[in-house]
């Protein structure tokens, strides 16, 4: 203990993450600064910043914070001077920047607008490794009555069915339905089969009286609307 003591306050006051944040503002630490302030300690022969510097570099895609979004407990404990509570606490923290982003987007959230719908779940989705279907419920005024998680994994008509579409729509009652899926390759670019599924249930909405306002794919930090494109 008494070892990181002496090497941070061996650091001039510039490099000390917690001193610049109190003294310029918490917006004036780098990346790696801000990593140093959350795992608060390093190694026997590093200090939190170059540790927090070392996390950075390991995230392959990126170098940035944004690969906390990508990286997994397991990938951040292979790193020297990560145990258990400190790649819990980086996890936390890109679970809390995706929840933040959500909610500002949360009390405005409105049908009737792609951009709105795809603006919060963008960050929650983006990051997905495998395709996710969602489907989003509304009543008549369209309120929101909730989300519901329709399948995992690539999209395909023997995965995705009308059927389990609107058991999941009349089991909450409502006349309004969107989809929403994710592309992990960043490329919002519907694939025939994304046409054909948007087709089907359309189709079959106009039958049963729920009506298919939308189907968004989400990429990376961009989407596509199936409603804009003309399929619905």
């Amino acid at each position: 203990m008494e070892m990181k003591k002496s090497i941070m306050k061996e650091l001039p006051v510039s490099e000390q993450p917690y001193e610049k944040g109190e003294k310029y503002g918490v917006s004036a630490l780098s990346d790696a600064e801000l990593l140093a302030v959350i795992i608060r300690s390093g190694s026997k022969n590093e200090h939190s910043v170059e540790l927090a510097t070392r996390v950075l570099q390991s995230f392959k895609s990126s170098q940035s914070l944004n690969g906390l979004h990508h990286v997994t407990m397991h990938e951040l404990m292979k790193i020297s001077g990560i145990g258990k509570v400190k790649a819990l606490q980086l996890l936390c923290l890109a679970e809390i920047s995706k929840r933040m982003v959500k909610l500002e987007s949360e009390a405005g959230i409105r049908m009737t607008d792609p951009k709105t719908v795809a603006k919060y779940y963008m960050e929650e989705m983006r990051h997905l490794k495998k395709e996710q279907c969602r489907i989003l419920l509304f009543d008549t005024k369209s309120k929101m009555l909730g989300e519901q998680i329709l399948s995992i994994g690539t999209i395909n008509t023997s995965i995705l069915s009308p059927r389990e579409v609107f058991v999941a729509a009349l089991a909450h009652e409502a006349v309004h339905i969107i989809l929403i899926h994710n592309h992990p390759s960043g490329d919002p670019t519907p694939s025939k089969e994304d046409q054909l599924i948007t087709r089907r249930i359309v189709e079959a909405g106009n039958l049963v009286g729920i009506k298919l306002m939308d189907h968004i794919i989400i990429g990376d930090n961009k989407y596509i609307s199936l409603k804009e494109l003309g399929f619905i």
